[in-house]
């Protein structure tokens, strides 16, 4: 594994990369890439990064694990590749956009053109091994990831963190809420949302709202 970051992260991260935690994860995911088959594709590993730079970063998103399924996971959370069939929480994020902005269902899962506006799109865990979820968990790339939060919090401000669910909100304890916006609710996914936890909660328009006070451009969700 290459660790192709865009240069606007390298002054923030470099110090994980030197770690030796982050040395045995970067073994780790070079055996498992060459020995199974693992998504996302090498080369979109870091695309979280490379498509949401450190200076344009406005909104974060966290998601647990990269989709397991062939031709899904494009290295940012919850977004599939155009052409590929939404699955159930990114059907349920799109849904909830419909209701709060009116915008119409897109075609495309792909949420590039969300991250190309700033929104960070970022697993906790990078990697996953083909049909198994949770597959390359507690192997170092949480650790790396909270670096990751911990690093937009202390070196930026007012920035918007969506916590979806238990795992995410787990994160609150690497912002901090004195500077930044911290939005939580139930998570997208159907056992979740149909219990009442997710719909309604009205991030989007919510964030738009926070952006426009600030004087920042709209993300255009």
């Amino acid at each position: 594994m290459n660790v192709e970051i865009h240069p606007s992260w390298k002054p923030y991260l470099e110090p994980e990369f030197n770690k030796p935690y982050f040395k045995d994860l970067v073994d780790f995911v070079k055996f498992e890439y060459k020995n199974h088959t693992c998504f996302p594709p090498g080369k979109k590993i870091f695309n979280a990064f490379n498509h949401c730079h450190f200076n344009d970063v406005k909104v974060v998103i966290i998601g647990q694990d990269p989709y397991h399924g062939y031709g899904q996971a494009n290295g940012l959370c919850f977004s599939v590749n155009a052409g590929i069939e939404h699955p159930p929480s990114l059907i349920n994020i799109f849904k909830e956009i419909e209701q709060d902005l009116k915008n119409p269902y897109p075609e495309s899962g792909d949420l590039l053109r969300w991250s190309e506006q700033g929104v960070m799109l970022l697993n906790a865990t990078l990697t996953v091994r083909a049909h198994q979820a949770g597959s390359h968990q507690k192997k170092g790339w949480e650790t790396f990831t909270d670096a990751v939060i911990r690093t937009i919090s202390e070196h930026k401000s007012d920035i918007i963190f969506m916590l979806w669910g238990g795992f995410a909100k787990q994160k609150i304890r690497l912002i901090d809420g004195t500077k930044h916006h911290i939005l939580t609710s139930g998570h997208p996914s159907p056992l979740s949302a149909n219990r009442g936890y997710w719909f309604g909660n009205r991030h989007f328009s919510r964030a738009n709202t926070i952006l426009g006070g600030l004087g920042i451009p709209p993300i255009q969700w």
